[in-house]
Order: structure tokens, then sequence, then C-alpha cells
């Protein structure tokens, strides 16, 4: 995780494999469009804290080699998202099914798990953008100085 100011917006965003995510909703706070030139300024600040792996996934990464090697080389928040994919699930049926599945891609390189949407399906309708970023208390309107 990094934080810093996107033309003067102050945010935390991940910085993952040497590119920093910038979501709409922190385009849309600090008024950026795709494709604008803006000025970024990042620092990195403390490690992200680890997520509790469930022992029915944990045990299945101990039985298969490759995958627990990949799920440990991963960042922290890929293995977040594959958690909350195998924990997402409603039915204990599905639950053994993402883990036979998560093993497999796992096995294959598959970084994270494909398709799940992660953050943004949490806050979808329930987080609008301008409520994602907390203005820093000497800023005017919208975030900037």
């Amino acid at each position: 995780m990094v934080e810093g100011t996107l033309d003067g917006f102050p945010f935390r965003a991940p910085f993952e494999d040497g590119r920093l995510v910038v979501s709409e909703a922190l385009q849309a706070a600090a008024g950026t469009n795709p494709g604008d030139t803006a000025t970024v300024e990042i620092t990195r600040i403390d490690e992200e804290p680890e997520v509790r792996v469930p022992l029915d996934f944990q045990n299945a990464l101990e039985r298969a080699v490759k995958a627990k090697t990949l799920f440990e080389e991963v960042t922290p928040n890929a293995r977040r998202e594959w958690v909350r994919w195998i924990a997402s699930a409603k039915q204990e049926k599905t639950r053994e099914k993402r883990i036979e599945v998560g093993i497999d891609k796992l096995s294959k390189g598959m970084r994270r798990p494909c398709c799940f949407p992660g953050l943004s399906f949490v806050t979808k309708g329930l987080v609008e953008p301008e409520e994602t970023w907390a203005p820093l208390p000497a800023t005017r309107e919208g975030g900037r100085p």
C-alpha cells in the first residue's frame, strides 16, 4: 500500500506488480479522467496486514506444493482476494468447489481468482466516491489545498 496525492488530492491505494491502482472513485474525487496528465506523489506505508487463511484452505495448500508456493509469493492483497473468494461462498459445497478450483488455478500460476470483483463488490451501491476519501484538515472543498 502507498499513500500520497493525485493532483493534490490525498489517497491510499495498492501498488502492485509495479503499477499504481487508481480506482474510478479516486479519479472522480481528484477530478481526473483516464488519459489525463496528473501529478502523483506517493510513499510506501506500513506493511499490509496478513489475512487469516481458513483452515480448510490452508490444509489444501499444504497438500499442493506449487499452489502453496505461489500463494506465499503473491501480494497480501492477492491473498486476501483468494480468501475472500473462498469465504464468500454461501454453501459448503460451493466453498469446497472453490478451494478445489483455487488450488488448481494457483498450481497453474494464476495469481488471483478470476473475475472476483473484490472491494468494488463490497462497496458497490453503499459508498459513493465522495464518501471514499476523507478530506485532510487543511484542504478546501474537493480535497485540493
